[in-house]
């Protein structure tokens, strides 16, 4: 069973999608749910069935207090590198929050805050805490959606399948197409 809340303020979770990828945007979100939300089957995205994964998207949405939804382009991503694309992706997300939180806890061991919220780095916080693996939810299916679009104008490449990551079949596809403006060329893509 997840805990709800690190703090005792209003709190959101935050996390991010698509750091490991070769291809698409880093995508978070941040999600702000009320204090005695659960559900028998959330739990960091990683962890569950795309079928579990679009369920709980709705679920999230419709009990959520406010949440919030950042894709960070490739372009971004090459100029100020992987990790600030996704500290950035995180602070957008809280930014546009119409319910401003009062603490912040974030997954993994970094973040780099730019909106003077306190905040606690927790380390698989996706699996700790409901606000962060809804957020890990909310950020997995936005940033999916994002890659089966761009699939359709670039179905060589297989997204809707891999979404980017540096599958031996995305590889494949790297070495016989080339590249697209899509991909993260700072990154060992081959």
């Amino acid at each position: 069973m997840l805990k709800q809340y690190f703090s005792n303020y209003i709190e959101c979770g935050t996390d991010e999608s698509g750091r490991g990828c070769l291809a698409g945007p880093v995508t978070a979100a941040a999600v702000i749910l009320p204090k005695d939300f659960n559900h028998s089957i959330l739990n960091d995205s990683k962890l569950l069935s795309l079928k579990k994964r679009v369920l709980l998207k709705k679920i999230i949405q419709k009990n959520a207090i406010d949440y919030a939804i950042s894709h960070v382009s490739v372009i971004t991503i090459e100029k100020i590198n992987i990790l600030n694309a996704s500290f950035l992706a995180m602070n957008n997300a809280i930014n546009k929050l119409k319910i401003k939180p009062k603490f912040i806890i974030v997954d993994g061991n970094r973040f780099l805050s730019k909106n003077k919220i306190p905040y606690k780095c927790i380390i698989k916080g996706d699996s700790k805490y409901t606000s962060i693996a809804a957020a890990s939810i909310l950020a997995k299916t936005s940033r999916d959606e994002y890659m089966i679009k761009l699939s359709k104008e670039y179905p060589e490449y297989n997204w809707s399948k891999n979404n980017g990551y540096p599958t031996k079949e995305h590889k494949m596809a790297i070495l016989k197409n080339g590249i697209t403006k899509h991909h993260r060329k700072s990154f060992k893509l081959i």
